[in-house]
């Protein structure tokens, strides 16, 4: 006979504990399978960006660095995100800093995601009552929803946001590992396999801290169904779990301490601010996934500083309605209340009252899909229509899902694509335009990006990089009085040492020796550690024939920064030359 512990749990119905057994019917041809047609689907619709560059803030991930792929890999991975560190790594030994594989294991860590959706849905289905087609056909659309849906392509196509798919990977492999356990009160070794991906993925991005909030919710809605007695039951996950939750909690403030686009130390953003802002934000969020149109890689969105804005007060009063709505539902439509409460929750790590620089921002939806994905599946499977008209609708929506994704993914094929559009969109946007103009610049487009920096010069509240942008294009242009002009009007909005030593390259292309000198002095007397300052000395001097001393300034150079490569070429040129035929 076995003892209370050990009892197995019940079927589910309505809403009810997990089973005893993993779910059947699901084999191993059905997932290669799926698999095999979610990763051609993906391959697909995010072709555009796979095969693209580097975007946006790509250029500043570590392994652009000659050292990274060198190090060892403790050294690698030390650092606030080692997970993401090492994906990182193993990239920059397969391939170095050609991107396309950094794009494919984004796309790859993509599917496992979209596929651990279908899992998870699949399971939720069956314990509110669904058998067969019923819960297998509104799992697919849950997982293919998640993979097609044009809002994830700020998290996939864009590099630096692998933080958000691989964390989410680590804590989707978590809720799965807890739905398809055998029995109601977990075991010791399901419970060490979940605090071990829940380190990992908040070990990646910090907003997966969530993940206790998800269990519990999933304990309450189906263990044994609108009930708290499956979470005193599953203590075991509980204490170790909450414990880990105040540690990463810990973990998350000290990061917050350190940062600059975010945390409490923002004085130009304060908490309650952006706390009201979100209120507007959120509504953004459902909006763009009920109808992705209008999307913006920077959105520049404003921040409300008051809570009686009408605009935010009704977005407040709306979530409370919605909250309220999925809790009165939550019997009638179980998997639908806990797509839209889940959903909330795991807004809440970026969308609550931890300030982020972007108040708005594509890539925070990705985690929170989870719950969006299982209500719209939830409601499809409950909308009162014949099986084929609700297949063929579900088809129509996907097919238009993935269309608009591939559209999407053309604008994140390359940086001047994206600012044009982000422009396009916000004409008011001053960061957008400057980096519309760097890319201008980088295509060799330079009338357009000084027209472009000009603009931004030409502004309300001028910066000295718009006159320091605005002066390379002119020296593109084959204009270098005009570009010196230039820089010394930024000079006199901000005395900076990179200023000076721009001025001193143009001096110096000009042969305005004696003045190049000087330029560079300044900038060395304000910044020491120019490297750059160093760099364009040695470039003069290794002009006049000094080479010993020009290589000593490409020495000093590297010393400051060992990954300046143009300094590392011009101490091995005049190297070379010293040594003679």
């Amino acid at each position: 006979m076995k003892s209370k512990k050990q009892k197995a749990a019940p079927k589910p119905a309505t809403a009810s504990a997990p089973t005893q057994a993993p779910t059947p019917g699901l084999r191993a041809w059905h997932v290669g399978l799926g698999l095999a047609l979610a990763l051609g689907a993906a391959m697909l619709v995010y072709g555009p960006a796979l095969n693209g560059p580097f975007v946006f803030d790509d250029i500043y991930l570590p392994f652009f660095s000659p050292r990274f792929a060198e190090a060892p890999l403790p050294v690698a991975i030390h650092g606030t995100r080692p997970f993401l560190l090492f994906s990182f790594w193993i990239n920059s030994k397969l391939a170095g800093a050609e991107p396309f594989l950094y794009h494919w294991f984004n796309v790859l860590f993509h599917v496992l995601n979209a596929f651990l959706v279908f899992l998870i849905a699949r399971r939720l289905f069956e314990w509110s009552g669904g058998e067969g087609r019923s819960k297998e056909w509104p799992a697919a659309f849950a997982g293919a929803l998640f993979l097609l849906h044009p809002v994830q392509t700020e998290a996939v196509s864009y590099v630096t946001s692998r933080s958000e798919n691989l964390s989410v990977l680590f804590l989707l492999s978590a809720v799965a590992i807890f739905v398809y356990r055998k029995r109601t009160a977990v075991s010791w070794p399901v419970v060490l396999a979940i605090l071990i991906l829940y380190a990992a993925a908040a070990s990646t991005k910090e907003h997966t801290a969530v993940l206790p909030a998800v269990l519990l919710l999933v304990d309450y809605f189906w263990n044994p169904g609108f009930s708290f007695s499956g979470i005193r039951r599953n203590w075991r996950l509980y204490v170790p779990i909450t414990v880990g939750a105040v540690l990463a909690l810990a973990y998350v403030f000290d990061i917050l301490r350190q940062a600059v686009t975010a945390g409490f130390g923002m004085k130009e953003l304060p908490w309650n601010h952006y706390f009201y802002t979100q209120w507007r934000v959120l509504w953004i969020y459902i909006r763009l996934f009920l109808f992705p149109v209008g999307q913006n890689a920077d959105w520049a969105h404003g921040t409300v500083r008051t809570p009686f804005d009408p605009v935010a007060l009704a977005g407040l009063i709306g979530l409370i309605g919605l909250v309220g709505a999925a809790l009165w539902y939550r019997k009638r439509y179980p998997v639908a209340s806990f797509g839209i409460l889940c959903a909330l929750l795991l807004f809440a790590p970026t969308s609550s009252v931890v300030p982020i620089e972007d108040v708005v921002a594509e890539r925070r939806m990705y985690l929170p899909m989870l719950g969006l994905s299982l209500a719209a599946a939830e409601l499809l499977r409950r909308w009162p229509a014949r099986p084929g008209v609700r297949a063929g609708a579900a088809a129509v929506v996907l097919v238009l899902l993935g269309a608009a994704c591939y559209n999407r993914n053309q604008v994140w094929s390359s940086d001047r694509l994206l600012w044009e559009d982000v422009l396009k969109k916000s004409p008011w946007n001053a960061r957008a335009r400057g980096h519309l103009g760097v890319a201008y610049f980088k295509e060799g487009r330079c009338q357009e990006a000084a027209v472009q920096f000009e603009t931004l010069a030409k502004g309300q509240r001028p910066e000295a990089r718009a006159f320091v942008n605005w002066a390379l294009a002119l020296d593109c242009l084959g204009r270098p009085e005009e570009a010196i002009a230039k820089l010394q009007e930024a000079v006199a909005i901000t005395p900076e040492s990179n200023i000076y030593a721009q001025l001193a390259m143009l001096y110096g292309k000009q042969g305005k020796t004696e003045v190049a000198y000087q330029a560079i002095e300044k900038a060395l007397e304000l910044d020491p550690r120019n490297d750059m300052a160093y760099f364009y000395r040695g470039n003069l001097r290794s002009l006049q024939g000094d080479y010993a001393r020009a290589a000593d300034d490409y020495r000093q150079a590297l010393a400051v920064n060992p990954d300046n490569e143009p300094a590392r070429r011009g101490l091995a040129r005049v190297l070379g030359r010293s040594k003679g035929p």
